[in-house]
């Protein structure tokens, strides 16, 4: 983990059934990013909310 993640929720729509994964990263931008890059670009992303930082 990098200095200055938080911890982001992405809600998702998987072929009509809603879902959320969580995701560290530093901005909801880099989140999305992120959230392509593992899962694909198939699955449509309806929000991103930040859930503050994360401790260890």
């Amino acid at each position: 983990m990098r200095c200055g993640e938080k911890c982001f929720t992405i809600h998702i729509d998987n072929n009509g059934v809603k879902e959320a994964a969580l995701i560290n990263a530093r901005t909801p931008a880099e989140a999305r990013k992120k959230f392509r890059k593992e899962f694909g670009k198939e699955k449509e992303i309806i929000s991103v909310r930040g859930k503050g930082s994360v401790r260890l």
